[in-house]
């Protein structure tokens, strides 16, 4: 028997995560995976495991989340965000606001802190990361990583920031200090407001396009005009004038 409605309005009495919103063919074959190798035999089976176990709670929150990143992911991305996008806001603004949205384990903020301090005091910006697993956001603030999350990390920023055993790299507190981590549901909780950047890659891929819609239209009324919305390489906004957002450089967005 299919289950998967019954464990869709648990898990949403249980987190406030409405599966509803995600592609539901994809959604159901990665969570089947993760019950049928728990030893789980249905949906409904594998809900009241997590309800005893909170280690499998924060599993199917990993496994649901999708929780893949590492620091620079795609470098040359971050360049233009260095070199194209930085100077106007810095030009133009004391003090930047920006928001990691579905920060997962804290790479992203980590990143933008490290660019950012480059150019700016500690005291000139702010940035929030957030997202809906609490087990990620634990891991986020501890800042502990493996070699393979920091392989595209400049050596200079590496030398400053980390501090490392073996392969294991642990984030510097000065880093730390600078990023707000928070839960924060994007399909039901209230945005952040006269954000000047806002950075969310290679996630709404997962969403259907009703949610996508309601996500683009909120992120447009959390910017500040001429603020930028940094989406990932499979993430191209269509109709993107409709959220009141021209295209800037490829996969940056700007509120007009």
């Amino acid at each position: 028997m299919d289950d998967y409605i019954d464990f869709i309005n648990l898990v949403k009495k249980k987190s406030g995560i409405d599966l509803y919103l995600y592609k539901e063919s994809q959604m159901k074959r990665r969570l089947k995976s993760l019950y049928e190798k728990k030893g789980f035999r249905s949906f409904v089976d594998f809900f009241k495991g997590m309800e005893k176990d909170k280690e499998l709670y924060y599993e199917f929150l990993d496994r649901m989340t999708i929780n893949v990143s590492e620091f620079f992911r795609n470098p040359n991305r971050w360049d233009v965000f260095e070199k194209n996008i930085l100077p106007p806001l810095l030009k133009n603004n004391s003090k930047l606001k920006i928001w990691s949205a579905a920060c997962s384990t804290g790479e992203e903020p980590y990143t933008l802190a490290m660019i950012l301090l480059k150019y700016l005091k500690p005291s000139q910006f702010q940035i929030i990361a957030t997202d809906l697993d609490e087990n990620v956001l634990s891991k986020a603030k501890i800042g502990v990583y493996n070699e393979k999350a920091i392989k595209d990390v400049p050596k200079d920023l590496l030398a400053k920031y980390f501090k490392h055993e073996g392969t294991i790299y642990q984030v510097s507190d000065e880093l730390k200090k600078q990023i707000q981590f928070k839960k924060h549901n994007l399909l039901l909780d209230a945005y952040e407001k006269n954000v000047d950047v806002i950075v969310c890659r290679n996630v709404l891929i997962y969403f259907t396009e009703e949610a996508k819609v309601d996500i683009y239209t909120n992120f447009s009324n959390s910017l500040n005009q001429n603020g930028i919305l940094f989406v990932g390489s499979t993430e191209q906004i269509f109709h993107a004038e409709k959220y009141s957002f021209t295209s800037n450089e490829t996969f940056f967005y700007k509120k007009s």
